[in-house]
């Protein structure tokens, strides 16, 4: 798998590396910053250098490789496009051609490849099927559909899981998301500004995982939708964590997504149909409330480490 050090690819490693069935190479870009790091092999991979790409995958010609590495800062994609670019869509045609390529005898790979929500527009008013017509609003997006089509143009066995808000806890505390940023903020005292008018389906990273896991124990091909079950306003969701930790709300100010102004556009409302990958999968993940406590949990957990 790529992108291990990432929170999708910690929930990943976890899940996978206690399974007596399965051989487990984790790959990042850098050292590995997990934690624990037995139970796998750690191989550091540049997905976006080609020759290290094809050298990588020819070393250990997996069956089934889950591609949970991008770049995925939806603003530092508008204003950094090259780097978004090689992330998100000159990696997938780099990875696509090493498990193409005869040489490498890797025409029996599975290769699993996480999306996006944001590859929509946000103006169908209802959630988001895997048939819907994707229309692309920012830099990031159109990488992401770029990087999808390359898949599903490609005669290697794929699967694409597209997903919303990933939220979370990895290892030291080093990577943020809606949920901790907003718990951080108002433990801090900190005002934040809240958007109002957007509407996302927030998925449990361990939610994901199981998701990624299904469609390879599955050997599922195609397109799934993998999120949290609910849609909400993003203010909804900071009340939620709010009252949650027991927080002062009056720190939050709400704010459009004309007046907060950013960099990229995003689509004003997704949210997605779960029904292919609950009958296909088995795909259960939680409610947002109680996703909060598992986050809640592992935070105290590595409180009590410290």
């Amino acid at each position: 798998m790529t992108g291990s050090n990432g929170l999708l690819g910690q929930k990943l490693v976890y899940k996978l590396r206690g399974r007596k069935d399965v051989q487990l190479i984790a790959s990042s870009r850098g050292e590995n910053r997990l934690i624990k790091k037995d139970g796998y092999e750690y191989e550091p991979l540049d997905i976006t250098d080609e020759k290290e790409v094809h050298r990588v995958f020819a070393k250990h010609k997996p069956d089934v490789i889950i591609n949970a590495a991008a770049m995925t800062n939806v603003d530092a994609c508008e204003t950094r496009r090259e780097e978004a670019k090689a992330q998100n869509v000159d990696a997938l045609r780099y990875m696509v051609s090493a498990i193409e390529d005869p040489k490498n005898k890797m025409q029996d790979c599975h290769f699993i490849h996480v999306s996006t929500d944001f590859i929509f527009d946000g103006t169908k008013g209802s959630e988001y099927t895997e048939e819907d017509e994707p229309n692309p609003q920012s830099y990031y997006a159109r990488t992401k559909l770029e990087g999808e089509n390359i898949v599903r143009a490609s005669k290697i066995k794929w699967s694409i899981a597209r997903t919303i808000i990933v939220y979370g806890v990895v290892d030291n505390m080093s990577r943020s998301n809606i949920v901790l940023w907003v718990k951080n903020s108002l433990e801090k005292g900190q005002q934040i500004n809240v958007i109002t008018d957007q509407f996302r389906s927030p998925t449990l990273a361990e939610d994901l995982a199981d998701g990624c896991i299904a469609i390879a124990d599955k050997s599922a091909t195609g397109i799934f939708n993998l999120s949290g079950p609910q849609t909400f306003s993003i203010w909804e969701l900071a009340e939620m964590i709010c009252d949650f930790w027991k927080l002062d709300r009056s720190l939050m100010k709400p704010v459009t997504s004309e007046q907060l102004d950013q960099p990229a556009k995003r689509p004003l409302r997704t949210g997605f149909v779960l029904d292919k990958a609950r009958r296909v999968l088995g795909y259960h993940p939680h409610t947002f409330s109680e996703g909060l406590k598992i986050v809640d949990e592992q935070i105290k957990k590595i409180q009590d480490k410290i």
